[in-house]
Order: structure tokens, then sequence, then C-alpha cells
């Protein structure tokens, strides 16, 4: 037997660790939520034995779940910090490239210490170049502008000095016209190309102003040389011509003044050539100077440039001359001046048209009119030898008042013949070019001095001296009218008309006016046509607020005293002082309307637009700025309100006086009735109107159909409403006030007597208990039964729904105190 082989001997391993005791905390260390949640699972010590394995499986998947979901939140955070890393470093990047570019473009383009662009204390070339190029480039403009205009006023030099050395002899005259004409045209080619340069100049290069004004001192100089010599020229030339013809002295001083030669008409050949020169010549003249002129009002702010065609002045000059001889002999008999002046624009007119407007078409002077020149010349002087030989003498005479009506009659008397003869001037330029423009179009440039009433354009107080005798004479005539009584009377309109028609009111019979409103229209409408031919809108403007609107004013005051001069109370009844107060209503009611209508004509429109914006006028935040009698209509409306007002109150306190004893009567419903079979109930409508109120329903409807047929349906139409509802609050709070308790018969007599009433305004609408909602609402509630009337009072005592109620029932207009007065004064029979 073998012996055994033993292996060594192999640790033995340690004996398994018994598990350590589990430590349970202290109950006070847990929380309320750790108990909760322990006794929420185990109750019983049965529990901590089966529940214990599968709570900490549970437990144990869910911590295993919060670990993996909080993993991949730590996972997902950190990706989007590195590209949020990522993008700020290249936005940083970014910036910087910005900030870098834009330091280096402030240093390209912002000069530093007042020498141009500097980096490091050294300009840039390329900056410092481009500054040295603008300025050698504005350099060579101005030298290039300058030697033009020098070269342009050396020819113009040159031009004139060649007019001139042939001083001694007319410039037109037929020996050598030709070369003198084409330096003279020269000469005013020269001035309009520097004129042209200096408007280049004044817009472009304004800072020029010394260039300006050394070129246009030089320019005034040659023209103040060049100009005398083209005028006195053109005078030899007009009086070579026969300008102006002659007058037959014996026949104008006897009144007669018979046709006159027109020398314009009758020059032919080398003679019509030599003044068309001129004429052309003295055109271009003027249309430089308007263009000089216009361009140094830009510039300098010089006074406006009002254009006149001078030679149509030149014309009227030699004309003047002779006239004013024979003007000064009819001092007394100023007609014949304007007959004369008349006459002489009349006959000339013709030769103006044919002559001379072709040859301002040939000047290219655009929109003149030979036609319109001429006439505003002859005016002008006219308007001259006014100011100097009558309205001067007469405005001084006129502080004088011994002399104040011989001064009066002989300035009216003569606007009146500048009125009429402005007009007959007027229609002379309407019957060519004046038919196809507009009226504002027609006192724009030369026509603006189409008017003799230009004279009180410079002399305000000329045109305050008129407008006060203008006045004067108004209120004179007014006086005269209003002391006749037959000027107050109403003509009525005869004939029936439709309910439509008799509310459209245009004439005076329309509106029952009185006569003397007419007059006062008619008197305000000749004032205002007295300044229509002025063409200055302000000044129009400034005449009619100082004349006719002063005169309606005036006006206003004599219906205002008539009105306070006419007894009317409710005492002292009288239809004829009634009639007196309507006829005032009415005037009122159609000067309104006439005034409105007036407003909304164009003229006036155009001076209202004119007034409000001019600082001539404060401005009324009340009044309406598109009417220009504004301030007149509201006052009449106000005297028709209070007017009216005064007869509705009268008409209510006489009904009031009549009717007292009728509403303080508590006898007439509280008489209790017999007690009636069913059959004699309707013997309740057989109740005639009480004695106490007749009276008052007699005088009421005699004062409605008084005004029916002497006032205006629109006022009576407001007057017999407004008195309707006066009496529904007077009837309605008397019989309330009174603490009438109603019976069954008082009931039925009230509404008869109501029906009586409403009666009454029958003639004047359909259905007149609609204006009455007080005294129709009282009558049903007194008509209820006696269980209605229970029912209602306890509907009533809810309050709010009570009200509701009410309204539900048709009772809006009573108050909710009242009807529960109605109700408790309500007494049945038994």
């Amino acid at each position: 037997m073998e012996p055994t082989v033993s292996s060594p001997q192999q640790p033995l391993p340690p004996p398994p660790t018994p598990p350590l005791p589990a430590v349970l905390p202290k109950p006070s260390d847990l929380s309320p939520h750790q108990l909760e949640f322990l006794d929420q699972h185990f109750r019983t010590h049965q529990d901590l034995l089966s529940k214990t394995p599968h709570l900490f499986s549970s437990l144990s998947k869910r911590c295993s779940d919060l670990d993996t979901h909080l993993l991949s939140l730590g996972t997902s955070l950190t990706k989007r910090a590195v590209s949020w890393i990522s993008r700020s470093f290249a936005a940083k990047t970014s910036l910087h490239n910005l900030n870098l570019k834009l330091h280096n473009l402030n240093l390209l383009t912002v000069p530093q210490d007042g020498f141009g662009s500097k980096i490091q204390g050294e300009e840039l070339p390329l900056a410092l170049l481009a500054r040295q190029v603008r300025q050698i480039e504005s350099i060579r403009n101005y030298i290039e502008t300058a030697l033009r205009l020098e070269a342009l006023v050396g020819d113009l030099e040159d031009a004139v000095l060649c007019v001139m050395n042939h001083h001694s002899g007319s410039l037109f005259s037929a020996k050598d016209s030709g070369p003198k004409q084409e330096k003279l045209l020269q000469a005013i080619k020269a001035m309009n190309d520097i004129e042209e340069a200096l408007i280049n100049v004044v817009k472009f290069r304004p800072q020029w102003r010394n260039l300006l004004i050394s070129v246009d001192n030089r320019v005034d100089k040659i023209l103040a040389v060049i100009r005398p010599q083209v005028f006195a020229d053109h005078r030899a030339l007009l009086a070579s011509l026969g300008w102006p013809p002659k007058l037959l002295t014996p026949k104008i001083e006897s009144g007669q003044i018979s046709g006159l030669p027109n020398p314009l008409v009758l020059m032919q050949g080398d003679k019509r050539e030599r003044y068309s020169h001129s004429f052309i010549a003295l055109c271009a003249l003027q249309h430089l100077q308007k263009r000089r002129e216009e361009r140094q009002h830009n510039l300098f702010g010089k006074k406006e440039y009002s254009m006149q065609l001078w030679a149509i002045d030149e014309l009227v000059s030699p004309i003047a001359s002779r006239m004013e001889y024979h003007f000064s002999k009819w001092a007394d008999q100023p007609e014949f001046i304007f007959a004369l002046v008349y006459k002489i624009t009349r006959d000339f007119i013709i030769g103006v048209d044919d002559v001379l407007q072709p040859l301002i078409d040939r000047a290219r002077l655009v929109s003149c009119s030979a036609r319109e020149a001429w006439v505003s010349a002859m005016i002008q002087m006219l308007s001259g030898f006014l100011a100097k030989r009558f309205f001067s003498g007469l405005a001084e005479r006129y502080k004088e008042k011994h002399m104040t009506s011989e001064v009066v009659t002989s300035w009216l008397h003569l606007i009146d013949l500048i009125v009429a003869f402005d007009k007959q001037m007027q229609l002379l330029v309407n019957l060519e070019t004046g038919l196809f423009l507009a009226e504002s179009e027609r006192f724009e440039g030369l026509s603006r001095g189409i008017s003799v009433l230009m004279i009180f354009h410079d002399r305000p107080d000329w045109l305050k001296i008129w407008a006060k005798m203008e006045l004067k004479d108004a209120c004179k005539k007014l006086k005269a009218e209003v002391k006749d009584e037959r000027a107050w009377i109403v003509d009525n309109k005869h004939g029936l008309a439709t309910y439509t028609e008799q509310y459209l009111l245009s004439t005076r019979e329309d509106h029952k006016a009185p006569f003397i409103a007419e007059s006062a229209l008619k008197i305000s409408w000749e004032l205002i046509e007295r300044c229509q031919t002025m063409p200055a809108t302000l000044l129009r403007l400034r005449f009619i607020r100082s004349t006719a609107v002063k005169f309606l004013w005036y006006f206003f005051e004599v219906l205002l005293f008539r009105f306070k001069g006419t007894e009317f109370s409710p005492d002292d009844y009288d239809d004829g002082a009634l009639i007196r107060l309507c006829g005032l209503i009415n005037a009122a009611r159609y000067v309104d309307s006439k005034l409105q209508e007036w407003s909304d004509d164009v003229n006036f429109l155009e001076m209202r637009i004119a007034e409000n914006g001019s600082n001539h006028h404060n401005k009324d935040e009340g009044i309406d700025c598109g009417c220009f009698f504004g301030e007149e209509i509201k006052n009449l409306s106000e005297l028709e309100t209070n007017w009216l007002m005064e007869i509705i109150s009268v008409i209510l306190r006489a009904f009031e006086n009549l009717s007292w004893e009728y509403v303080q009567n508590k006898e007439h419903f509280e008489e209790e009735q017999e007690v009636l079979s069913p059959v004699r109930l309707s013997a309740t409508m057989d109740l005639v109107v009480c004695t106490d109120f007749v009276e008052a329903l007699d005088v009421l409807r005699s004062q409605l159909q008084v005004l029916k047929t002497s006032l205006n349906p629109k006022d009576f139409l407001d007057l017999w409403r407004s008195v309707a509802e006066g009496l529904d609050h007077f009837i309605s709070c008397s019989i309330l006030s009174s603490e009438i308790h109603f019976s069954d018969r008082g009931v039925s007599q009230f509404e008869t007597d109501m029906q009586a009433l409403f009666c009454t305004f029958q003639p004047f609408c359909t259905r007149p208990q609609a204006f009455f909602p007080c005294i129709k609402e009282t009558l049903k509630l007194l008509k209820l039964k006696k269980e209605e009337v229970k029912h209602l009072q306890v509907v009533l005592s809810t309050g709010e729904n009570g009200i509701k109620y009410l309204n539900l029932s048709g009772i809006s207009q009573i108050p909710f105190d009242q009807v529960d007065r109605v109700l408790r004064n309500r007494k049945f029979g038994t």
C-alpha cells in the first residue's frame, strides 16, 4: 500500500460576517413626511414582514430611474454648454472685427484738431486730396461765373455805348434806325443773359452775395442811362405820330363828345414799323425789370413789384394832361368827367386790341392783355385826379361840422358815379378776355386796378369816412320807413298749401314778415353792392363790416325796441299786440334765412376765408368760421327764441289764471255718482266740460288761432308744441298737488275736460294727446279698476321691480312718487 502523499495545507476561508444589526433612527429625527410614509405602508407587525421586500424593490427601481434621468440631463447640459461656448467665441470674434473696422472708418472721416483727418498726428493723403479738389472746383466755378458775368457786362456796356453815341437823334428815327435798334436789342439780350446767370447764382450759390451786389450795381447804372433815353425816344415817336389826338374843346365843354381819330389805327408803313420796334423795346425792358425785382424781392425782401405796361402808360400820360384841363372846369359836374374818360377809353380800345395786342404777343409777355392794361391805365389816371381834386378836399371839409351835410351829399354822389363808371369799364374788359376768366382771376395782376374805388386801398381814413356816410344815410332811410305803420303790416300768403309746402319758406310772404324786413334787407344789399367793384377782398370786407353789418345790428335794435314797446300780458290780452309780436318774430326769421342764403354765396365765402386768414379779425370760437354773418344769425336766433318764450309764458300764465279755480275745486272730481246699471255706464260720456274750464279753453283756442294766422309755420310749430308741453306739466302737477280724491264720476269728468283740451290742438295735428304724455298717463292710472290699483300698489312696493312694471305698462313720464300718490287718491264706490 502506497503511502498517501499529502498536499500542502490550504488556509480555511473566514467565516461569514454576520449582518450588522440595523440601527433605526429615533422617531423624533424623522420628518412628518417620512412618518406619514411609514404609517401608510406599515400599520401592523405583519405588514413589516410581508410588504418590506416589495417596497424595497419598488424604491430601488425608482432610484435607478431617477439616476438614469439625472445622467441624461447632465449629458444634455454638457452638449448645450459646448454649443453656446462655440457660438460665443464666433460672436466675440465678429464684434471685435466690427469694432476695428468702425475705428478705422472714424480715423478716415473725422477731422482732428481742425486740420483735417489725422492718424497719430499725420493727415491722410486721400482726405487732404479730396478737400483740396473741392476747394479748387469751387474756386474754378466762381472764376468761370465771374468771367462770364464780366464778359456779359462788357458786351452790355459796349452795346449801350453804341446806342448812346447816337443820342443826338432819335433812337427810332427813320434814318439809320436799323443798327441802333439792333444794338438796343443786343443790350437787352445781354441784360437778360446776366439776369439768367444771377438767378442761377441765387439758386445754387447764395453765398456769393458780393458778386451779386457788384453785378447788380453795374447793371443798375447802365439801366439808369438807357431807360430814360428809350422813354424819351418813345415819347418823341408818339408825338410825331400825332398822339394824343386833339379834343374838340367847344363840343366837350357843351357836353357833346364826338368820336376821336385814333392815330394807332391811322399809322402806316415805316411809322408803324418804328412804333412797333419802340413798343417791343419798352415791353422787353419792363419784362427785364420785372425779373430783376422778383429776384431781388426773393433775395433781399424788397417790396413786391406791381406790373403795369409802360408802353400803354405812355399812351395815357399825354391824354391825361389834356383831359385835366377840362376836368378842372367840371368840378360841379363830375358826371362829365366820367363820361369823357369812358368815351376816350371805349373809342381807342379797338385800336389797342388790333395794334397793341399783337405787339405784346411778339414781345412774349405772358398773361398780359392790352385791353386790360389800357382800361386799367385810364382808371388809374382818373383815380389820381379824383383823389387829388375831390376826395382830399372833401375829407378836409368833412371835419368841419357846419359843412358835413354838403360834404356827405357830394361824396355819395361821387360814389354813385364811380360805381356806375366801374361797371361800364369792367364791361369793356369782360367783352373779351374776362368772359373766359373767373372773377378772382380777373382781379389779379393788371385787373387789380380796374376800379376807381381802389383809391381807398391806400387811404383807410377815407374808407372809414365813406363807411360812416353810407351807414348814416342807410339808417336815415330806415328811420323814415319805421315811422310808417304800414311798413309793419304783414301781407299773408293767399291760398292753401300742402303740409310740406307750408314749411318750405323762401319769400317774405312765406315767412309772413312785414314790409320793413324787406326794406331793411334791400338797404343792406345796396350797401354791399356799393363795394362790389372793389377788386381787393379785404377792402370789401372792411367796408361791408363797417356798413351793411352795422346797419343790420341797428335794425335788430329797432326790432327789439318795438318788441319792448308792445304791451302783452296775461291780465291785459290783446290780439293786436299778439299780431305785432308775431310780425317781429317773422321779420327776424326772414332776415335770418336771407343772411344764411347770402353767406352761402361764393363772394362771402371768399371774404370769410380771407378774414379768417388775416389779423384784422378776432375769431369767436362760438361762431361757425365758414359763415360770414354767423354773429348776426346767432343774435337773430336768440331774439326769436326769447320772443317765442315770452309769448308762450304769457299764454301759459293766462291759462293758469283762468283755470286756477278748476284745478283747485275738488268737488268736480270727488262728487260721488249714483249707482248705475251696466247699461247706464255709458252715460258718463254725456258729461259736459266744467264751466270753470271752458273760459280757459276758449281763450287758448282764440290765441292759437291768431298765432296760426300771424306766425310763420316753423315758429308756430315750435310754439304750439311748447304750449302743449307747458299745459301738460301744469295740469298734471296741479291735479296731484291739490290732493284730489278722484271718484268714478270725477275720473269721467276729468277725462271729458282733457278731451276738450286735446280737441283745442286737433287742427294742428292728428293725435294731439301724444303731446300730453303726463295727462294721458294720469288718466290711464285713474281709469284702473280697484283690483288693478291694489295689485299695482303691491308691485310698486317692491322698489325697482315696480318701476320696471310701470315702464312695461306704458307709464314712463310720471315719477314714481306721483304714481303712488295718484293711486292713493283714487276713491272707489262701495
